[in-house]
């Protein structure tokens, strides 16, 4: 049975798996009156999404068996417009079951024995999916209210134009800074063309903490549990979430579980510093109507996602030329955004100083605050060769100058300390 959506009726899906319920449900959706109509049922995944990107279908009732239901797929059916109704035998929805399907983003969950209301479900999840109510931009249906949930922590992204201009450099300095300074911080690496953090900081496992943490969030299980076991701990303060081990493996983040992870990292700790790639370039789109991620997904979230966007450029002509064209696609893709500017590798043979270049900045955006680095080589050759950061390195013009970064981005002074070295590397559990 298929046929098009009928205007001021529920059309619905039904995409069982052969649970034992089926029929019942098939039955209730049909005596649901005249607000409701069976438009399809789906013998598998692949054809539930074939038929929801057609746009038929504006609720689908699902079952927790369904082969390959995850959070990527779910995330396909509300971008085509549905509302989620999952129905499973008592069996399957024990325990922490229905709070991990609210992560995936099912908006409803029966179980068999409560189909007697199935059709007052579906008639709601339709109203939420119908054209003209309010859309969902986090691509999550609200949580439950629950008291006073914690605040989120600040989200700190690191972006810079192509030319490798120093940012991992700068995002592994400014965690290791802000955990010198007593706050709790989860450094991220997302950048989709293979990361370095690792490296950076002498981690050398191949198990990415970036694809074990985006495949739980896939299937629903992250939390911050979780996500504390598959970050490795480098510090008092500074957990690592390490990067690509192949850049080709960048298929393996999947929006929906990209969006996910750094939801749970705002929820874990007062800061999450993202080291992002360089391009922002936003694919044209099959035009045909396909879903499929692209490569430069990740770092368009961070950047999106960010409360407060670092951009780095390097301060010779090249670097110079590349970081205007970099803060005029900023501009375009977020406008009004007032990023912190990091000019990377000032030196006073180029033939310009500060003021010159704070000019340059300004005339293309309003900055929060515009920094300057040295070219301090000797520094930065340092601490990646031991793998280790700029704190530990110890007093120099670099690690200076990227601490008055993270003062400027905390808008206080860091407590003194007294020189401590982040602790041993200890391998997490991610596989």
């Amino acid at each position: 049975m298929t046929g098009p959506r009928v205007p001021g009726r529920v059309a619905v899906l039904v995409a069982a798996a052969g649970a034992p319920w089926e029929a019942e449900a098939l039955d209730r959706i049909e005596r649901g009156g005249p607000r409701l109509v069976l438009t399809k049922r789906c013998v598998d995944l692949t054809d539930l999404l074939a038929t929801a990107s057609a746009g038929l279908a504006s609720v689908a009732v699902v079952a927790p068996g369904l082969v390959g239901l995850d959070a990527d797929s779910v995330d396909h059916l509300r971008r085509s417009g549905l509302g989620l109704v999952l129905v499973g035998a008592p069996a399957e929805l024990r325990g922490g079951e229905p709070d991990r399907l609210r992560r995936l983003g099912v908006e409803h969950v029966l179980t068999s024995e409560q189909l007697a209301g199935l059709a007052d479900v579906v008639a709601a999840a339709g109203a939420d999916a119908a054209p003209g109510a309010p859309a969902d931009t986090t691509g999550r249906p609200d949580p439950a209210p629950a008291g006073d949930p914690p605040a989120p922590g600040r989200t700190v992204a690191v972006w810079g134009p192509a030319g490798a201009p120093g940012r991992t450099t700068l995002a592994v300095g400014l965690a290791a800074e802000l955990a010198h300074a007593g706050h709790d911080v989860l450094l991220l690496d997302v950048d989709p063309y293979g990361g370095a953090v690792a490296q950076h900081l002498g981690v050398l496992d191949e198990v990415s903490g970036l694809l074990a943490a985006a495949r739980s969030a896939n299937s629903g299980l992250l939390d911050a549990e979780r996500l504390v076991g598959l970050a490795r701990q480098v510090g008092e303060h500074l957990r690592v979430l390490t990067g690509l081990p192949r850049a080709d493996r960048w298929t393996e983040v999947r929006p929906a579980a990209f969006a996910e992870l750094l939801e749970q990292a705002s929820r874990l700790v007062p800061y999450v510093v993202l080291d992002t790639g360089f391009s922002l370039e936003a694919d044209p789109g099959d035009p045909f109507g396909g879903t499929a991620p692209q490569r430069n997904d990740l770092t368009l979230a961070a950047v999106r996602r960010a409360d407060e966007l670092l951009v780095v450029g390097a301060a010779d002509s090249v670097g110079l030329a590349r970081l205007a064209r970099g803060l005029v696609e900023l501009r375009d893709l977020l406008p009004g955004v007032r990023p912190r500017v990091v000019v990377n590798r000032t030196r006073s043979t180029l033939g310009w100083g500060d003021r010159e270049i704070r000019g340059m900045v300004e005339g293309f955006v309003t900055p929060a605050d515009v920094h300057f680095v040295p070219d301090d080589r000797a520094a930065a050759d340092r601490a990646l060769m031991a793998g280790r950061s700029l704190v530990e390195d110890g007093v120099s013009p670099l690690r200076s100058a990227v601490a008055e970064v993270a003062r400027g981005l905390l808008g206080e002074t860091p407590r003194p300390a007294a020189r401590q070295g982040l602790r041993r590397r200890r391998a997490g559990r991610a596989r």
